[in-house]
């Protein structure tokens, strides 16, 4: 197995980071049996073609047969219809006769039937076994879509920007700007890649966010998500942007009212879809909600909320992982991260791994993941 062809379809992968989503992000290269490359290309946008497709025609144009090569790629071709074709019957049919994959898909409408129905065929295929460190860091690049697909719920990232001594913004709600302006564009790189980025009313009051990408490019915008209890969003909300998806999870049937009538009616007449989701104590069913967005085909979720609904997720063990970027600068009194607890005994605190820890600009970007929750 030549690992190193599988490196170079992984760069494929990365170079849709930002376009894929709901499909995961993959990477194909196909070469000729003395290992000559002969096409290459990634996954498009939803409906458009997938990775293996891509290279089929990059080869193709070149003029390259492809018969009797092998195609390297970062995820396991699909198998059935959906908005595109099954990739591994034009696989079969362009003539390869060898397949190595990183992993297996875990979508139950492929979950290794890709794999059989080419085996079928009489190619040989060839799969990482999973703590190989390129099918690791395949999955990684997929962590939300592996999420969705056996958690059936999104991979939840919660990022925050604070003071050394953890304080995100002053008493007086002040935070504008912490962090210098290295870690706001590095933060809109991770808010481009999710699915759908939340934010809590607390954080819609304090500051009218508009909570889209601005200081990166990408081909498409996150939605968005509000955490509502009382179906309180102003109209006049910022979040309120042409074209992009706007999602509400409220507690109560219709709590608000506005000038114009029912603030549920007024707020789907701007676009927004409202869930009603109580949980016992009159609040939002957080848990539910997450279970919601993974039927909305969320992958990724990007969280940038107040300390409230933070101190909510990571209470209720919703939080995957942290992006915290701290500015090298003390506050003393202020907000915190989140607001949980007390906890009785530090066996109760919750158990990080660190990811990464880089310097962005002036500040320190630490990626920490809640130990054992990428285990599924």
């Amino acid at each position: 197995m030549n690992s190193v062809l599988i490196d170079q379809a992984l760069p494929s992968a990365e170079q849709c980071l930002y376009l894929t989503s709901p499909n995961p992000r993959v990477g194909c290269v196909i070469t000729s049996p003395d290992g000559n490359l002969l096409g290459q290309g990634h996954t498009q946008r939803a409906g458009g073609p997938h990775a293996e497709i891509m290279a089929l025609l990059d080869a193709a144009a070149q003029g390259h047969s492809v018969i009797g090569a092998t195609a390297y790629v970062t995820l396991e071709p699909c198998a059935h219809q959906g908005r595109t074709g099954p990739c591994c019957d034009a696989i079969i049919a362009a003539g390869i006769k060898k397949v190595v994959a990183t992993n297996t898909d875990p979508n139950p409408l492929v979950a290794g039937q890709g794999f059989a129905r080419m085996r079928a065929a009489g190619i040989d295929v060839e799969v990482l076994p999973p703590d190989d460190p390129l099918a690791i860091q395949s999955r990684e690049l997929n962590i939300g879509f592996f999420s969705r697909m056996i958690r059936k719920r999104p991979w939840v990232r919660m990022k925050i920007a604070a003071s050394l001594d953890g304080k995100t913004a002053l008493p007086n709600g002040v935070s504008q700007w912490i962090t210098s302006p290295e870690a706001r564009a590095d933060g809109h790189a991770w808010r481009a890649r999710a699915c759908m980025v939340l934010t809590g009313m607390g954080t819609v009051l304090a500051d009218n966010p508009r909570l889209d990408v601005r200081l990166v490019d990408t081909p498409r915008q996150p939605s968005v998500a509000v955490v509502d209890s009382q179906l309180a969003l102003p109209l006049d909300a910022s979040l309120f942007v042409a074209g992009r998806a706007l999602y509400i999870w409220a507690a109560g049937q219709d709590l608000g009212f506005c000038q114009n009538g029912h603030q549920q009616s007024a707020l789907e007449a701007q676009g927004a879809k409202v869930f009603y989701r109580p949980d016992d104590d009159g609040k939002v069913d957080l848990a539910a909600m997450l279970q919601d967005m993974g039927k909305l085909e969320i992958n990724e979720l990007h969280v940038e909320a107040g300390h409230t609904l933070n101190g909510a997720l990571i209470r209720a063990g919703l939080v995957d992982e942290f992006l915290i970027y701290l500015a090298p600068k003390l506050l003393g009194q202020g907000r915190d991260m989140a607001s949980f607890g007390p906890l009785a005994e530090l066996s109760q605190a919750v158990p990080l791994v660190f990811k990464s820890t880089e310097m962005i600009g002036p500040d320190l970007r630490v990626l920490a993941r809640v130990q054992g929750r990428d285990q599924f």
